[in-house]
């Protein structure tokens, strides 16, 4: 796991963002994206993780396209990222884009430490997950959620759930006292990456 900084280092708003080798080469066009949309200055950290499919998932579940099973990685992947907000006088948010999207709600759910959640067309079709949230408080009070228009009509029977498990989520939650948004962006799940998690960063920060 490695660390990628961008942004002010001296901000009191500290976006921290699980990403992959793919994500790497759009993080600058991310972090402009994010002042364009927000006055707030901010630090964003980019973690870099290297075994997607482990790193990113609180618990194992089949491969649903290849044949790379879910591992159950997450908490220590929370672990390391806990480290990174030990200044009591900093505001953490935390985000990403899909699996790492998850991995963000899910960590929400594991700390109080950050005070909102954005994700970007998260793996919310992962086995049981929508019922681990309704088990559970979530830990942060703002919440944005996004999805493509296309995610829900794919040929996977597992990932076609996307839509109706982001419903149900963003139902509960809102239900539930969050303060919650969530977006349609056109498109299926792999158009404009990260200008859709730019804009779930600058909702939250703009919210609080």
């Amino acid at each position: 796991m490695t660390y990628h900084y961008y942004g002010d280092k001296n901000a009191d708003i500290v976006l921290i963002q699980p990403v992959g080798d793919h994500d790497l080469p759009d993080i600058e066009n991310e972090v402009a994206e994010i002042k364009k949309l927000t006055s707030v200055d901010f630090q964003l950290i980019a973690v870099k993780v290297d075994d997607w499919n482990d790193e990113l998932s609180p618990w194992n579940a089949p491969a649903v396209f290849g044949n790379e099973d879910f591992g159950m990685g997450a908490q220590a992947t929370l672990t390391e990222i806990l480290k990174l907000c030990s200044d009591k006088g900093k505001t953490y948010y935390i985000g990403g884009y899909s699996l790492a999207g998850l991995f963000s709600l899910w960590a929400a759910y594991q700390t109080d430490v950050f005070s909102g959640v954005a994700a970007a067309s998260p793996s919310v079709w992962f086995p049981n997950f929508i019922e681990y949230m309704k088990d559970r408080d979530i830990r942060c009070d703002t919440v944005y959620l996004s999805l493509g228009d296309r995610e829900e009509h794919t040929k996977n029977a597992v990932m076609a759930r996307v839509g109706d498990c982001i419903r149900e989520g963003y139902t509960w939650l809102t239900e539930h006292g969050v303060d919650c948004v969530l977006e349609w962006n056109k498109g299926g799940h792999f158009k404009e990456p990260a200008l859709r998690t730019a804009r779930a960063f600058a909702w939250v920060m703009n919210k609080n």
